[in-house]
Parts: C-alpha cells; sequence; structure tokens
C-alpha cells in the first residue's frame, strides 16, 4: 500500500468504524441506531465493512441474512433486528444482492470456505429472484405477500440483478456449481435492459426522473464502451450540481451522498476517472466528525436533509473510495464489465 493509500485508509476508517459500532449482536446492520434493517442496504454497509478490512463482521453480517432467509430463498422487505418489520413484500433486487456481496468479500479475501458457506443461502436467493422473470427477460420488482408477483419491472432493479446474476455466476464457477441456467438468465434480462424499454415501467409512472434510471446500467454493465460514456455525457447536467453532487430526483434541489458515490463508481466503469474525482471531493463537506455521511443536502435551503446519517451511505462511500483509488482487490468489482 502507498503512502498516499495509506492516509485515505485511515481516514476513511471512521466510516468503516461508524458502521462496525452500529452492527446489532445478531450481525445486522440497521440504518442507524434503532432504525430498521433491509437486505439491500445491510448488504451495501456489509461490503462498505469488507473493504475496511473488517471481515469478521462482514461475514456476521451475511450470517444475519443466512438466519433470516425464507424457505423460498428470499427476505421480507424490512426488519428490527430478527423480527420482521414489514412483510408486505421481498423485493428481487433486494433478495439478488447477496450474490453482490458475497463475489465482493471473495474479491477481497480470497476466502472460499465463506463462499462454500453461504451457498444454499445464494442458490435458494437467486432461485427466488429467476423465478420472477418474465417470458420477455426482465424480473419483476416485487412479490406480494398477499396478491403474489408484483408484474411490472424497474430499469434500477434489473441493472442491478443483472450485475448480481453475473456475481452468482462467478460464485458457482469457483465452487464447481453449475450456473448455465443462470447465465441464460442473465443474458434474456440485458437483452430485455437494453433492447425492450416497453418492458418498464408499464403500470406506474416512469421512474427516468431518478438519477439511479440514468447512471445503473452504467453501473452495473448493461451499457458498455462508448455507449456507457455517452449515457454520462447526455444527462450529466441534468443530474449533477456543480460542487455538490448527484441529485436523486432531477427536478428536486437536492443531492444525495449515496447516489454520488454509485455515480462515481459508475464514471470510473465509464472510463471518466477525472469526473469520479472531482465528485468523491465535492462530497467531502457532507462527513461527519463521528465518521457518519449524510443523505442528503438540500441546496437551496443549505440544510442537511433528512435528519440522517445511515450505515449504508457509509458503505457507499467506502465502495466509491475503493473503485477510485483501488485500495483493495475488491475494487475490481464494478469495473470489471461482464460480457452480456
Amino acid at each position: 500500500m502507498t503512502d498516499a493509500h495509506r492516509t485515505l485508509s485511515e481516514n476513511l476508517q471512521a466510516t468503516a468504524d461508524y458502521i462496525l459500532r452500529l452492527q446489532l449482536p445478531s450481525g445486522a446492520l440497521p440504518w442507524f441506531a434503532g432504525g430498521i434493517t433491509d437486505p439491500w442496504d445491510h448488504v451495501e454497509a456489509v461490503m462498505g465493512l469488507t473493504v475496511a478490512g473488517h471481515h469478521q463482521a462482514a461475514l456476521k453480517g451475511f450470517d444475519w441474512l443466512a438466519n433470516n432467509q425464507r424457505e423460498d430463498g428470499a427476505w421480507f422487505a424490512a426488519y428490527q433486528n430478527s423480527a420482521v418489520a414489514d412483510d408486505t413484500r421481498a423485493e428481487t433486487n433486494f433478495v439478488a444482492y447477496v450474490a453482490t456481496g458475497l463475489w465482493h468479500y471473495y474479491l477481497a479475501t480470497g476466502d472460499t470456505a465463506a463462499l462454500r458457506r453461504f451457498w444454499p443461502m445464494l442458490r435458494n436467493a437467486i432461485t427466488f429472484v429467476l423465478a420472477q422473470q418474465a417470458p420477455s427477460g426482465e424480473i419483476y420488482w416485487a412479490v406480494d405477500s398477499r396478491t403474489g408477483t408484483s408484474k411490472d419491472a424497474l430499469i434500477t432493479g434489473c441493472s442491478a440483478i443483472y450485475k448480481s446474476l453475473a456475481c452468482a455466476s462467478h460464485v458457482a464457477g469457483t465452487l464447481g456449481e453449475d450456473c448455465s441456467l443462470w447465465r441464460t438468465a442473465r443474458h434474456r434480462l440485458g437483452d430485455a435492459l437494453r433492447n425492450k424499454p416497453e418492458c418498464f415501467d408499464r403500470t406506474w409512472e416512469s421512474k427516468a426522473r431518478y438519477s439511479m434510471d440514468w447512471f445503473y446500467p452504467v453501473l452495473t454493465g448493461v451499457i458498455s464502451g462508448k455507449a456507457a460514456k455517452q449515457r454520462l455525457y447526455e444527462k450529466w447536467d441534468t443530474f449533477v450540481e456543480p460542487g455538490l453532487g448527484c441529485r436523486c430526483v432531477k427536478e428536486q434541489p437536492w443531492i444525495t451522498v449515496a447516489e454520488t458515490c454509485e455515480l462515481i463508481m459508475a464514471c470510473v466503469v465509464a472510463g471518466e476517472s477525472q469526473r469520479a474525482a472531482t465528485l468523491y471531493q465535492n462530497i467531502q463537506r457532507f462527513q461527519l466528525d463521528d465518521g457518519s455521511w449524510w443523505t442528503g443536502y438540500v441546496f437551496p435551503d443549505d440544510a442537511y436533509w433528512p435528519d440522517e446519517t445511515p450505515t449504508w451511505t457509509a458503505g457507499a462511500v467506502l465502495l466509491a473510495a475503493d473503485a477510485l483509488f483501488d485500495l483493495t482487490p475488491a475494487a475490481s468489482l464494478f469495473k470489471n464489465v461482464e460480457p452480456a
């Protein structure tokens, strides 16, 4: 590790320590003290711990997932420690994300035993997700606890699943498990995302006003090469507030740290490292003395809003720093774009 990396790592350690302090004995990583835990944001915080070298704490986080997985392979939308806080649905993007977290952990540690230990959890999660794939390739966004599969799809959610399926296939390949069906499903999903816009946002208002719909296909490798750069250029001025960061929604004067961090990673993926570095420098003002980070900032009011410092935002900062500065072997997670 270079001196610059060592200094950077020391500065970010406070962020990781903040996540670590909030981890419950069960391994759960709530949004903040007393808050809920949801499967996706829990994994994001786990990956932050992995970047910082808190590997045992990360394994505790995977243990929490394994201990709370339903028989069908899914997780509910939210928990309060290990009690269910929101049993209305299971979201496919949430369920699939464990694959990204596990492969990230392996890239950082080379711990094949951990992959084997959590393989049943991963296999069952991906089985649940792919059971919600439509004939046209998209993956429905959720399964409602009362009415069953909610038959519409999200560009952001499906883009994240596209990446998770690549990670799941890597885990399977490392363990010598067959994943041919997963690879086929990922190919069909990518085709839907790139070529079948009619499959998304069919029953609700378009989500195109959200920045994640703009950059997630780049972040997750759905769109790559020159097309990825072009996609970022097209709406950069729509979503990026100069000197601050990335808006969550285009018409709202509110930038969010997590979305900015994910955009940083998308820029790195697209070969726009200078843009990424500028964004990373811009968000430094949003860190608190305890290492945590504000959710967002309403710039006309000069106000941090909401009054929250989530663990998942801290996790996103650590992931962005790793992607930008190559702090760990897991920095390659998003930079290595998988073939379609």
